[in-house]
C-alpha cells in the first residue's frame, strides 16, 4: 500500500450529513430556483403590511371610479400607479396579492403542521402498540383516505360555515390520515431495529421509546411528505375559496382573489384572475420542486 493511502492528511475530509444535504441541494438547479420561489413567497407574505402600495382592506382608501383599471394605469388623485391593475372594488391587485399570499401560506401551513402532529401521535402509537389498536387505528385512516379530500372538505365548509378556523379545522381533518399512514411505515421499520429492543429490554417507558428514540428517525421522510402536502394544502384551500366556501370575501386568499375576477373575464379584464393566478402557482411550484428534490437529499441512504 502506498504513503499517500497511509497518509491520514491525504484522506478526503469526511462532510457532517447537514452540510452534505446543503451541498446536493445547492447542485440542483431547479431545486435552488424553487427555493427562491418560496423564499420570495414567504417575504411578501410576512412583509405584507410594509411593502404593500396600499392596504386593501381600508375601504376608506379606495375609490370606485379606478375600479377595473388596467396594469399600469395611475390612480385619478395621481398618488399612485396600479402596476398590475384594480378589481371591481378598486383595489391594487398588487397589494391585494400580498396579502392574499399572507392568508393562503398561513392556512396552508398551520393545518400542514397540525395535520402531521396529529398523524404522527396516531401512527407511531398504531405501529408500537401493534394488535387491536394497530387494526382500529389503521381502519380509520383507511376510511378517512376512501374518500376524495375536496368531497370532505366541501361537506365540513357547507357545515361549519366560512371562516379561516373553520378552513383550517376541514384541511386538518382531510390530510392527517397522509402522515399517519406514512408514520407508522417509517416506525414499523424501526420497531423491530436493536436499538428498540434494548430500550425495551430496559424497561424505559413506552412514551419515551416511541417519541424521544423511534421518532427521530422518522422525520426525514415525514419532513418531505410535509412539504409536499403544503402545497396540495394550498391548492385545495385555493380551490375551496375558489367554489366559494373557504375564507370569507373581507379575508381574501389567492383562491377568492381568483373567484372575484372570473365573472370579469368575459369583460376584457383578465388581470383580476390571471396575476392572482400567477401568484398561487409560484407558490405551488416552488414548494413543489424544492420538496421533491428534498426527497432525494434526505434518503436514508445519502444519509450515511
Amino acid at each position: 500500500m502506498s504513503e499517500a493511502a497511509l497518509d491520514p492528511v491525504a484522506a478526503p475530509p469526511v462532510q457532517s450529513p447537514f452540510r452534505r444535504i446543503v451541498s446536493d441541494f445547492c447542485e440542483n438547479r431547479l431545486a435552488v430556483f424553487g427555493l427562491l420561489l418560496v423564499v420570495l413567497s414567504a417575504f411578501v407574505a410576512i412583509f405584507a403590511p410594509w411593502i404593500s402600495p396600499q392596504d386593501p382592506f381600508d375601504i376608506g382608501a379606495l375609490d370606485l371610479l379606478d375600479a377595473k383599471s388596467p396594469p399600469g394605469t395611475v390612480s385619478g388623485d395621481g398618488k399612485m400607479t396600479y402596476w398590475l391593475g384594480t378589481d371591481g372594488q378598486a383595489r391594487d391587485m398588487m397589494s391585494a396579492i400580498f396579502y392574499g399570499m399572507r392568508i393562503s401560506l398561513f392556512v396552508g401551513a398551520v393545518s400542514v403542521v397540525a395535520a402531521l402532529a396529529i398523524g404522527i401521535v396516531v401512527g407511531l402509537v398504531a405501529a408500537y402498540a401493534g394488535g387491536r389498536t394497530d387494526a382500529f387505528l389503521m381502519r380509520t385512516v383507511d376510511i378517512m383516505l376512501s374518500f376524495p379530500a375536496i368531497l370532505v372538505a366541501l361537506i365540513l365548509l357547507s357545515i361549519l360555515g366560512k371562516g379561516i378556523d373553520k378552513v383550517l379545522v376541514a384541511l386538518i381533518l382531510v390530510q392527517w390520515a397522509y402522515f399517519a399512514r406514512a408514520a407508522r411505515s417509517a416506525a414499523l421499520v424501526e420497531r423491530n431495529k436493536e436499538y428498540v429492543e434494548a430500550a425495551t429490554c430496559l424497561a424505559l417507558p413506552a412514551w419515551r421509546i416511541v417519541f424521544r428514540h423511534m421518532l427521530p428517525n422518522c422525520m426525514p421522510s415525514l419532513i418531505v411528505i410535509a412539504t409536499i402536502t403544503l402545497a396540495r394544502a394550498i391548492a385545495l384551500e385555493a380551490t375551496l375559496s375558489f367554489l366559494g366556501v373557504g375564507v370569507p370575501v373581507t379575508q381574501p386568499s389567492l383562491g377568492m382573489l381568483i373567484s372575484n375576477g372570473f365573472e370579469f373575464l368575459l369583460s376584457g379584464a383578465y388581470w383580476i384572475s390571471f396575476f392572482p393566478g400567477v401568484a398561487l402557482a409560484i407558490a405551488i411550484v416552488g414548494i413543489n420542486l424544492a420538496g421533491d428534490h428534498l426527497r432525494d437529499v434526505l434518503n436514508p441512504r445519502n444519509l450515511r
